[in-house]
């Protein structure tokens, strides 16, 4: 190699360019590094209903750690997304001293037992709320599946002016509604909703004129269901008074 100069030029060459090129990327990290690039600004967007600037000032004092170059956008996105009732954070630079971020908040829709609370895509998250919110029972894994369905349960007994207070998805995947006036609706592991859309019918056109109140009604059966009222008195309606109540509605 020492012999043949035309190797020696280029690796000679090669290296005062990697030498360069270091030099350039050292000069380049000190300058990124001064104190002349300061994040001088922070805008927080979204429908913040909860998250306060209180805590917003929190999490700028510590953990706003360098400048517009060199601070880290992730780690400033995930201090965010600790706060409770924060769903999503997205953070960017604008040149040249500002960094937006935008919060997407948590919207409660139920508690979980009173472990949690349930948003509306169907999630846990850990916030505190006293809003009158229904309450959801069932397996951890399961909380997707009952908000759902409480929605279209709670559609399907709209009309019957029922709201529905608890939703319940026992271990034997049996479902259980209660309303806010204490009736306890039994919808079983199948059928749930064409089973809860009669009762709804004869809800909307015999029960509610009844002059008694309702505490317990057993959709299970394959002919009808069966109530439980508060005097102790029972009755079944089947789907042929179903029916004859519709065409006289």
């Amino acid at each position: 190699m020492w012999h043949k100069p035309n190797q020696l030029n280029w690796l000679a060459n090669t290296l005062y360019v990697a030498s360069i090129a270091l030099l350039l990327y050292g000069l380049l990290v000190a300058f990124i590094r001064l104190p002349i690039f300061p994040i001088n600004a922070v805008e927080v967007s979204g429908q913040l209903d909860h998250v306060s600037r209180k805590q917003v000032e929190l999490i700028v004092e510590e953990h706003l750690t360098g400048n517009f170059f060199t601070l880290d956008l992730k780690k400033t996105r995930d201090a965010f997304e600790k706060l409770p009732w924060t769903r999503n954070v997205s953070v960017r630079r604008h040149w040249p001293s500002s960094l937006t971020v935008e919060i997407e908040e948590h919207k409660a829709l139920a508690r979980w037992g009173d472990i949690a609370l349930v948003n509306t895509y169907g999630e846990l998250f850990h916030g505190a709320s006293d809003a009158d919110l229904p309450v959801f029972y069932g397996a951890g894994n399961a909380v997707k599946d009952v908000a759902e369905h409480y929605a279209r349960f709670g559609k399907i007994l709209n009309p019957t002016q029922l709201k529905i207070a608890q939703v319940t998805l026992s271990s034997r995947l049996a479902w259980e509604i209660k309303t806010d006036d204490n009736l306890l609706i039994s919808l079983g592991r199948e059928n749930m909703e064409v089973r809860l859309n009669q009762f709804s019918v004869a809800y909307q056109t015999v029960l509610r004129y009844l002059n008694t109140t309702i505490q317990y009604a057993d959709l299970r059966y394959p002919n009808g269901f069966a109530l439980r009222q508060t005097k102790k008195l029972s009755m079944t309606v089947s789907p042929a008074t179903l029916k004859k109540a519709v065409s006289k509605a």
